[in-house]
């Protein structure tokens, strides 16, 4: 067996072997020595046990993670795999044989081991599977269900709409295909953005795995085997975004404990056993603390016991958002592009008969809270659809590998060389009762099982162009919260502009600044009189900006600065003092349920609102405008708008990071949080290209490198590219390539 590694001019791999098998080894191999901090970081997260080394910081996700018994999860579903396909079971072995054979050369680079005093683990045949489903727990953002709930209880159901928009876990993206009938080649284009948090290392790898079965360059997500969302063969391409499905459940539990464990109230009027255990979570430079992991027939508590909501927390303390929490934690703030408007735009409002059958969520406290989503419930993480993936050579192949899709619930674009298109929703997601979507549900009441999977909705490319960027579309019937159009319309209206397109146009797309969103605050402004003069000139100026988020504009740092003292004065409001206090959560939890970005993600809500619980908007906005008048932001907008990614060890002194323009509703979406902080800790996590006509003209970017050691020279050589919203190319002669090694073995 032949291995070949190769690398361009960005430390890019591009590996080559005789088998997908060793192709396997060898990316696990590669991405350890690019990657070993971050590998064992997640490998930890997966595991609950990141605290021993990062310290009492960490400590609420590795509850959290216990808790959901994400570690056991990835082993029963890794067990189920091999069963029902050892092909792939066998493939991800490789990858973690290759894993295990590069981390102890890959820990000698990375300085972030020395520092913690970690030492290299050991992978297990399920830790991708591990890693992955520690990457999505919190995607489809069943925290929000939390948020609703106090909502409710507090200011009636009209609530919801107005404060509709997703919690932090959740990730949008962009993305767009234009068929050939729309380009210079005759063949398609698909291009786009995900928008992440922005991790250092990130959270895609760029890489190529060539055996004599495909050939296939995409982003891969690192500890995970093959090319899972961006991807191109030669033949067929594809890309997707997050489909903002609702496909994870809360049941508010009734425990009660007994002589030989804990029992569970069921909706059939009984008590059931539920099963127990306890666990010691070790803390960096703290004492060890004991866990009870409880799960009942809906699946793990994750917050509470049968003492009451308080047991198993933590930390109690009361919760304040700081700019800190949102630039350092991989939860961060409520995601900032999943908010809509109830005004004329649709956005990704609640419609009212959603909520009439829903109804409101009952006012008794609950004892505990137990997670129900389908991992847990089939042992199935759709892994099987990641090596027809890769074999696939048409739309119909990536379809048919789709049908193995789990979680998360995507929408799916395709092309291929012969003309074919594919739009469509991928992933698992139940058939329920409707107010399990909204709000956590009585498990002792019958009516909210699951009955089977819902059917994954197709749509069509009309006029050759489709766009995607989480706003209501095909995957309408299987969310409650969708973006609001305003992305996936400028994205249609910048590419109808234009009747042929090549792929040299789409960065003109990635970069976007027009904030269409700032209408409603800007409309308030305009409606004002009898201002002091300088807020008199500071309205004018605002009233004629073009409204672009440019990185070099004074007029959006204005705005900027007005939105954030609306923002804070709505949040001060008297009315809003209940929410101002989230419940005794766990502090994992607690960016879904603070106030201030609430009401700053869903101010285009709340100031287009007919009403809006007695508050006088315009001496509002009034006063938030002369508030900045006197005292008027000194910069640009990039002076404050500057970039702040996680990183699981932040480095000392803390880098102010770069400027940025965009913002949250932009399609360049660099989100800040309003009302709290400018930097952004969210944005485009990598950008791509990909040309059907010849995939040698296609190209990407991610927002730093390919080397995760910091210091190295692929680590952040190109983040001058991202910032400018340029693309490196993608090369796919060998001969254009440095061969750096080839092996002549046999991985057993």
């Amino acid at each position: 067996m032949t291995t070949e590694t190769y690398r361009d001019a960005w430390g890019i791999p591009h590996l080559r072997a005789s088998s997908a098998r060793e192709l396997a080894h060898a990316q696990g191999r590669v991405t350890a020595l690019d990657r070993a901090w971050q590998l064992e970081v997640e490998r930890h997260r997966s595991q609950g046990t990141s605290a021993s080394f990062l310290g009492a910081g960490a400590l609420s996700w590795d509850v959290l993670a216990r808790r959901a018994r994400l570690d056991d999860t990835a082993r029963r579903c890794f067990a189920a795999l091999d069963r029902r396909d050892p092909e792939t079971a066998d493939w991800v072995r490789a990858y973690v044989d290759g894993v295990n054979a590069g981390l102890p050369e890959g820990a000698r680079r990375a300085c972030e081991f020395g520092r913690t005093g970690l030492a290299p683990g050991r992978w297990q045949p399920w830790t991708p599977l591990g890693v992955w489903l520690a990457t999505h727990l919190l995607f489809a953002g069943f925290p929000a269900k939390l948020w609703r709930e106090q909502a409710i209880r507090h200011l009636g159901p009209d609530v919801v709409r107005l404060f509709a928009t997703d919690g932090p876990g959740t990730a949008g993206s962009n993305g767009w295909l234009v068929t050939g009938a729309r380009t210079a080649s005759g063949h398609a284009l698909i291009a786009g953005d995900p928008h992440r948090f922005i991790e250092d290392p990130g959270v895609y790898q760029q890489i190529r795995l060539a055996c004599p079965e495909f050939d296939v360059i995409g982003l891969a997500v690192p500890g995970v085997p093959g090319i899972a969302h961006f991807g191109h063969t030669g033949t067929v391409a594809w890309a997707i975004t997050n489909a903002m499905a609702d496909y994870q459940d809360l049941y508010r539990e009734r425990l009660r404990r007994t002589g030989t464990g804990v029992q569970a109230l069921g909706p059939d009027g009984h008590w059931h056993r539920a099963t127990r255990h306890t666990e010691t979570v070790d803390i960096a430079g703290e004492p060890p603390i004991a866990i009870e992991v409880i799960e009942t027939d809906r699946g793990p508590v994750i917050i509470g016991g049968p003492e009451g909501l308080e047991a198993g927390l933590t930390s109690t303390r009361p919760y304040t958002p700081q700019a800190a929490d949102v630039e350092n934690s991989p939860q961060g703030p409520p995601a900032p592009d999943h908010e809509g408007s109830t005004g004329a735009a649709g956005g990704n409002a609640i419609r009212a008969e959603d909520e009439a059958e829903a109804g409101s969520p009952r006012a008794e406290a609950p004892q505990a809270l137990a997670l129900r989503c389908p991992p847990r419930v089939t042992a199935d993480l759709g892994f099987s659809a990641l090596l027809p993936l890769l074999r696939a050579r048409t739309v119909e192949d990536v379809d048919r590998a789709l049908d193995a899709w789990a979680e998360p619930v995507n929408v799916v674009q395709a092309a291929d060389t012969r003309g074919g298109t594919l739009h469509r929703v991928a992933g698992r997601v139940p058939v329920r009762a409707r107010a399990n979507r909204l709000h956590p549900v009585p498990a002792w009441h019958p009516g909210h099982e699951w009955h089977g999977w819902h059917e994954t909705p197709y749509a069509p490319v009309p006029d050759g162009i489709a766009v995607m960027a989480n706003q209501r579309g095909p995957a309408t019937p299987l969310g409650v919260e969708f973006a609001p159009p305003h992305r996936a319309d400028r994205i249609r209206a910048l590419l109808d502009a234009h009747r042929t397109w090549t792929a040299d146009g789409m960065p003109a797309i990635h970069t976007d600044t027009h904030l269409a969103s700032a209408a409603p605050l800007l409309d308030h402004l305009s409606a004002l009189a009898g201002l002091s003069p300088a807020a008199a000139r500071l309205r004018a100026r605002l009233l004629a900006w073009n409204r672009r988020m440019d990185a070099d504009s004074t007029d959006a740092a204005a705005y900027a600065a007005v939105r954030s003292a609306v923002v804070r004065r709505l949040a001060a409001h008297p009315v809003f003092a209940p929410l101002a206090e989230p419940p005794a959560y766990p502090e994992v939890l607690l960016p879904w349920l603070a106030l201030v970005p609430r009401i700053g993600y869903a101010l285009e809500h709340l100031l287009r609102a007919r009403e809006l619980y007695g508050i006088d908007r315009p001496a509002t906005v009034r006063a938030a405008l002369e508030e900045v008048a006197a005292a008027q932001p000194a910069g640009t907008w990039s002076t404050t708008h500057r970039l702040a990614p996680w990183r699981a060890l932040p480095q000392a002194p803390e880098d102010p990071g770069p400027g940025l323009a965009g913002d949250h509703d932009c399609v360049l979406c660099t989100s800040a949080v309003p009302g709290l902080t400018d930097r952004a800790a969210r944005g485009p996590a990598a950008r791509y290209v990909w040309d059907l006509a010849d995939r040698a003209g296609s190209r990407w970017v991610v927002p730093f490198g390919a080397d995760g050691v910091p210091g190295a020279p692929h680590h952040r050589d190109q983040l001058p590219l991202w910032l400018k919203g340029e693309l490196a190319p993608v090369v796919t002669d060998w001969t254009l390539l440095t061969l750096l090694e080839r092996t002549e073995e046999t991985h057993d």
